[in-house]
């Protein structure tokens, strides 16, 4: 009889463990990483913290503008022109991208991961969506945003 119930509760923690692994493992899959480094990143727009925002882009994107003009020009046309103060947004699934470029003329990026974000504004000429493919992919351990710019 009491070996019948050790087998039965080490079946369950058995069970249990190979569940809690498998849970923690999609929690920590390129991904998800991916996709919250895109949520971190509208977290931090959402909020106005623009510096936060611009720390996240791959040195490439990093290229395209300096922080300070990032830090000015951001807010200055995304708040300011559509008369609101913030935004809500969506994030898609993640789509993994091999050998993707950000434009034309660059060397291809190995594996980034693509999120759809759409971005609603409600402001004073109404409300409307803004729809981005947004990009996110490992640079040295650290995961990093970027944009197309593929003409």
């Amino acid at each position: 009889m009491y070996r019948k119930k050790g087998i039965v509760i080490f079946i369950v923690i058995a069970i249990a463990i190979i569940t809690c692994t498998v849970f923690i493992a999609m929690l920590f899959t390129p991904g998800k990483q991916a996709k919250n480094i895109v949520d971190d990143f509208y977290q931090y727009e959402q909020n106005g913290l623009f510096a936060n925002s611009w720390d996240l882009f791959h040195a490439e994107m990093k290229n395209k503008f300096n922080k300070g003009h990032y830090l000015q020009d951001r807010p200055h046309v995304f708040m300011n022109h559509f008369g609101v103060n913030s935004f809500t947004y969506e994030l898609s699934d993640v789509d993994k991208i091999e050998n993707w470029k950000m434009a034309n003329e660059m060397e291809p990026i190995e594996i980034v991961y693509k999120v759809i974000v759409i971005q609603t504004y409600k402001g004073k000429y109404g409300n409307f969506n803004l729809i981005q493919n947004v990009y996110a992919t490992k640079v040295e351990g650290e995961w990093k945003i970027l944009w197309d710019y593929k003409k």
